[in-house]
């Protein structure tokens, strides 16, 4: 796996000036990204519309379908991928409530914070209000939350995302999850 760790990232160091790299970095990533679409989609509510190869490929097209975006290395494209599935699925999410009320008990609160694997409905919407007001005051515990939640890394490979320790993601984690509780109510 490591030689597809380098070959990846020497790719994507590369590919701001190469619009070849878009075929070649999809069959070293799609595999991964799927991974990531379907535990995402699994904490969806029932019935979502969106399947995980549509939320891939939505989110393959934002990652390059329009300029030639440069990322550093792996780490860096798979954060920016999660920030991406966010995105996509809080614009989905707004389509298919436009001009829809929503019954009050339709809506799941956030009331257990959930692990990447775990099945959990959230409002997205709600969610995703959220951190957005989170990351006005705590922006890497916000980062913690999209990366975890939406790009289901661990605790390691968030770390290693943000350059910083376990313990303090661990920390980051926690306090944003009781943050994000109190914030989105019961």
């Amino acid at each position: 796996m490591p030689d597809a760790h380098a070959t990846l990232t020497r790719i994507l160091h590369g590919s701001a000036y190469r619009s070849e790299a878009v075929e070649e970095v999809l069959p070293l990533v799609y595999d991964e990204l799927r991974k990531v679409a379907a535990v995402t989609l699994r904490k969806e509510r029932a019935g979502h519309s969106m399947v995980a190869t549509e939320l891939v490929h939505e989110a393959y097209l934002r990652l390059f379908g329009g300029e030639q975006p440069r990322y550093t290395d792996r780490r860096h494209f798979f954060a920016t991928a999660a920030i991406a599935m966010r995105r996509l699925l809080v614009e989905h999410a707004r389509r298919k409530q436009a001009g829809k009320r929503i019954p009050e008990q339709a809506v799941v609160p956030l009331d257990k914070a959930p692990e990447p694997a775990e099945v959990v409905d959230v409002d997205v919407l709600a969610l995703d209000e959220a951190l957005t007001a989170l990351a006005e005051f705590e922006p890497r515990m916000a980062q913690v939350v999209e990366l975890r939640y939406f790009g289901g890394l661990t605790e390691s490979e968030v770390a290693e995302v943000l350059e910083v320790s376990r313990p303090t993601v661990s920390r980051d984690w926690q306090a944003a999850r009781l943050w994000l509780r109190r914030k989105m109510g019961p």
